[in-house]
C-alpha cells in the first residue's frame, strides 16, 4: 500500500521546507509517443502541470521556483518543433498572467534570451509588467539556458567589468563569481526534482546545484501533480544536509 502523502499544512507544520525548488521537466515526448499522438501535444499536456507545481509551490511558501524549460541544446530539434514551442510559450506567457498574478507569483527569466525570437521576448517583458506589483514566489523560467553556456557569460561579464572594479587573480572567489551568474541575488536550490526517470543533470545549473537534493520520479512531466511535489518535499525533510560536514 503506498504511503500517505502528507498535506501542505502538515508539511508547513513540519518546518525545514526547501527556499527554491528547481525542476527538470522531461518526458513529454514519451507521453506523446505512448499515446501515439504528436510531440507538440505531449508538451501542451505539460502546461497543467506548471500549473499545479506553480499553485503547490505557493502553497508551501517555497521563495523560488526554477523551471527548466527550454534549453540552448533543445535549438538542435527540428525547426518545426522549435517554432511550435516558441508559439506556445508565447501564448502561456498571455494565458496564465491573470493566474500568476491572482497567487502574487513573479517572474523571471534567465538564459540567452538574445537567442529567443523578438515575439517571446515581449511577451516575457508584457507578461513581468502585468506581474510588476506581485510580491511573492519568484518563478524562474530558464530559456536558451545551459550551465555550461552560463558560467561562460559570467566569466566574460566579469572580465568586462576587471577595469572598472579594480580586479586582480586574487579577488575572483566563489562569492564573486556567483554574483555574475543568471541567477545572482537568488538562493541555490534545496531540492532539485527529475520527471522521466533519467539519472543526468542535462547541462542544469551546475554550479548551484553543488550541494542540492535530488529527487528522481519515472513520472513523466504531463502526470506530475501537486501529490508527486508533496512528495518530494516530504522525502526532503527527511534528508541530513552536511554540505561536507560531520554531524
Amino acid at each position: 500500500m503506498p504511503a500517505r502523502i502528507p498535506t501542505p499544512e502538515e508539511l508547513i507544520a513540519r518546518g525545514n521546507l526547501p527556499r527554491h525548488v528547481a525542476i527538470i521537466m522531461d518526458g513529454n515526448g514519451r507521453w506523446a509517443r505512448a499515446r501515439g499522438v504528436p510531440r507538440l501535444l505531449g508538451h501542451r499536456a505539460g502546461r497543467e502541470s506548471v500549473r499545479e507545481t506553480v499553485k503547490g509551490c505557493v502553497a508551501l511558501g517555497v521563495e523560488v521556483l526554477t523551471l527548466y524549460t527550454f534549453s540552448v541544446e533543445n535549438w538542435n530539434r527540428p525547426a518545426r518543433e522549435v517554432s511550435a514551442l516558441m508559439a506556445m510559450l508565447r501564448q502561456s506567457l498571455g494565458a496564465e498572467r491573470a493566474e500568476l498574478r491572482k497567487q502574487n507569483v513573479r517572474l523571471q527569466v534567465v538564459g540567452r534570451l538574445e537567442d529567443l525570437p523578438a515575439a517571446v521576448r515581449r511577451a516575457i517583458a508584457e507578461t513581468q509588467d502585468h506581474l510588476a506589483g506581485c510580491t511573492g514566489m519568484l518563478l524562474n523560467l530558464a530559456l536558451s539556458y545551459s550551465g555550461r553556456a552560463e558560467l561562460v557569460d559570467a566569466v566574460r561579464r566579469l572580465l568586462a567589468e576587471r577595469e572598472r572594479l579594480h580586479l586582480r587573480a586574487g579577488d575572483v572567489d566563489e562569492e564573486l563569481l556567483a554574483s555574475f551568474l543568471y541567477t545572482a541575488g537568488l538562493p541555490d536550490p534545496d531540492l532539485l526534482i527529475r520527471t522521466g526517470g533519467e539519472m543526468r543533470l542535462s547541462n542544469f545549473m551546475l554550479w548551484q546545484l553543488a550541494y542540492t537534493e535530488l529527487w528522481i520520479t519515472e513520472t513523466l512531466w504531463p502526470d506530475f501533480r501537486r501529490r508527486h511535489l508533496y512528495q518530494a518535499v516530504a522525502d526532503f525533510q527527511r534528508r541530513e544536509r552536511r554540505f561536507g560536514r560531520v554531524d
